[in-house]
């Protein structure tokens, strides 16, 4: 104990500059969980789809049709605030947009109008195609993982 107190007279500037991080990195993770905000990773994605989650497509028309998600509903994010309302709330919803940033800013519009089950896609698609899942565009699916 002697040479904690021995450093922390020794090194000041360290010993601030951890404490800093420390109460920096607290307060950042307390602020997180008391948003609510809850970014699912794609494979808990599947893990909702498959029982019978919405998905929500926020990106641009063009982009959805280049590819999204299979059965995802194209809402652009700048139409969103309008059309939020007509979600049911029995289902969780899954935002999606390129990155997964638009997408904490619907779940975050989502949960103040009364949806609890509501995630953000974390990484967006980005992070859906590296993951090597399955995009629809057009009428065709295709997996990104594999060429047919």
């Amino acid at each position: 104990m002697e040479q904690v107190f021995e450093f922390t007279g020794n090194h000041p500037l360290l010993v601030t500059a951890l404490m800093i991080s420390f109460f920096v990195l607290i307060f950042s993770e307390l602020r997180r969980k008391a948003s609510g905000l809850v970014a699912v990773s794609p494979a808990d994605a599947v893990g909702l789809i498959n029982n019978d989650a919405q998905v929500i497509d926020l990106r641009s028309s063009e982009s959805f049709m280049r590819g999204h998600i299979v059965n995802a509903k194209n809402i652009p994010f700048d139409e969103f605030a309008a059309k939020k309302d007509t979600l049911g709330k029995a289902k969780p919803v899954i935002a999606v947009c390129d990155a997964g940033i638009t997408s904490n800013k619907a779940v975050a519009m989502l949960r103040q109008s009364g949806i609890e089950s509501a995630y953000s896609l974390k990484g967006g698609m980005n992070a859906w195609g590296q993951a090597g899942l399955p995009v629809v565009s057009g009428k065709k699916t295709k997996s990104k993982g594999k060429k047919s």
